[in-house]
């Protein structure tokens, strides 16, 4: 009797830890950092909850998307998305263009929204058009 109760919680314990290694196999939390190790896209997102911010890592730069609901002419959605750098100290290298590519994909799943990057990313979009109007080319 012993033996069967002791073959029956090893049997529990072998399938308890292929769970949580299927768990932790399909986890987004872990292919988020394996991307940005990667220095890989990859979009983190739970597009059913407005509720839940969004994930995007760039070129190793990890950045948290705010989704605000709202109406537009036919039902509500997603219009308003606050883009801010997770670590703002180490966006170093980040250009206008990545900026652009982030805000392409973020309107390919979310259409009818507009995007506010705030500090200091808003910096780089502000300063870059100002510098070119300054010094026109020759």
């Amino acid at each position: 009797m012993v033996v069967l109760l002791f073959r029956l919680l090893i049997l529990i314990a072998v399938i308890f830890l292929i769970y949580t290694a299927y768990k932790y196999w399909t986890s987004p939390r872990r292919k988020l950092d394996i991307a940005t190790t990667n220095k890989v896209f990859y979009f983190h997102d739970d597009i059913q909850n407005t509720k839940h911010n969004f994930l995007v890592t760039y070129k190793g730069h990890v950045f948290e998307g705010e989704k605000y609901l709202g109406t537009t002419e036919k039902a509500f959605e997603v219009v308003n998305i606050n883009v801010s750098a997770k670590n703002p100290n180490t966006i170093r290298g980040l250009e206008r263009e990545d900026m652009y590519f982030l805000e392409k994909e973020i309107l390919i799943r979310y259409p009818h929204a507009e995007i506010e990057w705030k500090y200091p990313l808003n910096r780089l979009l502000i300063q870059n058009v100002v510098d070119e109007r300054k010094d026109p080319p020759f």
